[in-house]
């Protein structure tokens, strides 16, 4: 008998970029297709998805992809891994009418997207793949139930346990335990956040909270940044917005797209006589209006960050304003929230956001509800996923807490292969994983010559070297012209650049030209002044040497 076997491709030892890929014999099922965003160190570049080669190289054992829900850190990089493969996909209805949003910007096409309910078992190879639902900020969220020869898989997906959800999405307890009574080989569980003790804030608690604001903000108009996909947060605020006969009018791009969306397949309710084109909120008084924004994550481009900078002609903000931010800062985007907060402020706008009241809640389990998940399933091996490696080292920790030991326990690295049956869970190997990097111009990866080069330029400037040679005596006729951006300061300039010079100069009289062609000539030209440099500033800039002929 086969083992199961189970790829990291993204979503361990980092926050996003989610995938999983679980192989038994000859057939092979994908977990999630979801991107990251870049950090500091990835200069120009739009988004991070996985290095899907793996996936390419045995494409034809691929048996279907699996979707927990509709979060772009699970389905953001779908389209690019269909650059590379062919699968159907499986998905409730809110998470493929997202997909398809996404596929049809892409302009692909004859993509088989098959649409499933809490309970659906679908049959791909050697997999049985069920689904069950789970709460979290977004409609459709499902655990998965993959049963193999090797022994039943579970894996969480994100989720939380919420007993007042808002909504039909209710995390099926019932149906865990089952499965855990059945005997469950591995759990793959969300580690998000394991650091936080006791249980997340009930959605509904944001409800009460945003219904408190109305009533007190009565005399102005509300603008709410928020998540899109969190429909149900949408929900309760259209219902406030009817309570207190007030319009609504959407704004930024995935706002709109996924109220449509959500709209039309009914997991959004509402007479749609209270929405207002938000070209025309002129014609309304500010006690009458709720404008629902994108930008909740400070988003260069997003409706609210343009607001905040007087970038937005639709709506100008002012002291009869309140801007409720109904979310928290994704880990790295705490700056360019702070950012549009003081933004607001200076314009007079009455702000409020998390640290001053309920107006978010977290769709991720904190450390009783992932204690519940165990106590639950009741794993033989247990496999901590989506998190950092501290998220993953405490949940390994809260797991031995519960009585497992550690060396059923396996803290995943991305690559990493292992395989399991009912007896035994051990690495067994790595397959080629990391990042593939996007932006206007395509696909690279972190290494490439591109991001290196911007990364240069950002830290230590660039030089371009002119050198002009005799085309007769194949000698320097003159000392070299030298233009510098972002390497040093004015002050410093002259003396260096002056040096920089002389030395160039007295390097290459030095030197037989003749026997050296343009490209060793330039590289000849680099080497010299990038030691230089280095020798008198400690700074590497791009050296750009250009060689003339006269």
């Amino acid at each position: 008998m086969d083992n199961l076997k189970i790829s990291f491709l993204g979503g361990v030892n980092e926050i996003g970029k989610n995938m999983t890929v679980l192989e038994y014999g000859k057939d092979m099922i994908i977990i999630d297709s979801g991107l990251s965003f870049p950090d500091e160190a990835m200069p120009g570049v739009d988004l991070v998805v996985q290095d899907v080669s793996y996936l390419a190289a045995n494409k034809s054992k691929i048996r279907g992809i699996f979707i927990t829900h509709g979060h772009e850190d699970h389905i953001g990089s779908i389209c690019y891994l269909l650059d590379h493969i062919k699968a159907p996909i499986y998905a409730s209805r809110v998470t493929l009418g997202l997909i398809e949003n996404k596929l049809r910007e892409a302009k692909k096409t004859n993509i088989m997207l098959k649409s499933i309910k809490s309970g659906s078992v679908i049959v791909a190879g050697n997999f049985k793949v069920e689904f069950i639902s789970v709460t979290h900020s977004i409609p459709g969220a499902m655990a998965l139930a993959i049963t193999t020869p090797a022994g039943i898989a579970v894996h969480t997906g994100d989720f939380k346990i919420d007993f007042t959800p808002v909504g039909n999405d209710i995390c099926d307890l019932k149906r865990l335990a089952e499965i855990g009574k059945k005997g469950v080989t591995l759990l793959m569980c969300e580690s998000t956040n394991v650091e936080r003790e006791g249980f997340s804030m009930s959605e509904s608690v944001v409800g009460k909270t945003m219904d408190g604001l109305f009533a007190k903000l009565k005399d102005k108009r509300i603008i709410i940044a928020t998540f899109a996909s969190n429909v149900h947060r949408l929900q309760q605020i259209l219902d406030l917005a009817v309570k207190y006969k007030r319009k609504i009018a959407f704004t930024g791009r995935s706002m709109v797209n996924v109220s449509d969306m959500a709209i039309k397949l009914g997991e959004l309710k509402c007479d749609k006589e209270i929405i207002v084109d938000i070209e025309k909120i002129e014609k309304y008084a500010d006690k009458e209006l709720v404008i629902l924004s994108t930008g909740s994550q400070g988003e260069n481009m997003s409706a609210l960050t343009r607001m905040a900078s007087d970038n937005f002609p639709k709506v100008k903000l002012n002291e009869h304003d309140a801007v409720i931010l109904s979310a928290a800062p994704i880990p790295g985007n705490e700056k360019a929230v702070n950012t549009i907060i003081n933004n607001l402020y200076r314009k007079g706008c009455k702000v409020i956001y998390n640290e001053l009241a309920d107006v978010h809640a977290s769709g991720h389990a904190y450390k009783e509800e992932l204690k519940i998940m165990h106590s639950l399933i009741k794993p033989k091996f247990f496999i901590p996923v989506h998190g950092e490696y501290r998220h993953l080292k405490n949940h390994q920790m809260l797991a031995k807490e519960l009585g497992m030991k550690e060396r059923d326990i396996i803290i995943p690295e991305l690559g990493m292969k292992v395989e399991v049956n009912k007896d035994v869970m051990k690495v067994c190997g790595t397959v080629p994983a990391g990042e593939v990097l996007i932006d206007g111009t395509g696909l690279g990866d972190r290494d490439s010559n591109v991001i290196r080069d911007r990364l240069t330029l950002s830290q230590d400037g660039v030089c371009a070297i002119v050198v002009t040679i005799s085309k007769k005596s194949r000698q320097i006729v003159c000392p070299p012209e030298i233009i510098s951006r972002g390497f040093i300061y004015q002050q410093e300039a002259t003396d260096i650049i002056t040096e920089a010079k002389e030395t160039i100069f007295k390097n290459l009289k030095a030197a037989d030209l003749k026997s050296l062609d343009q490209q060793e000539l330039r590289n000849t030209i680099r080497k010299v002044s990038t030691n230089f440099f280095f020798k008198k500033t400690k700074r590497k800039p791009m050296i750009l040497s250009i060689v003339t002929e006269v």
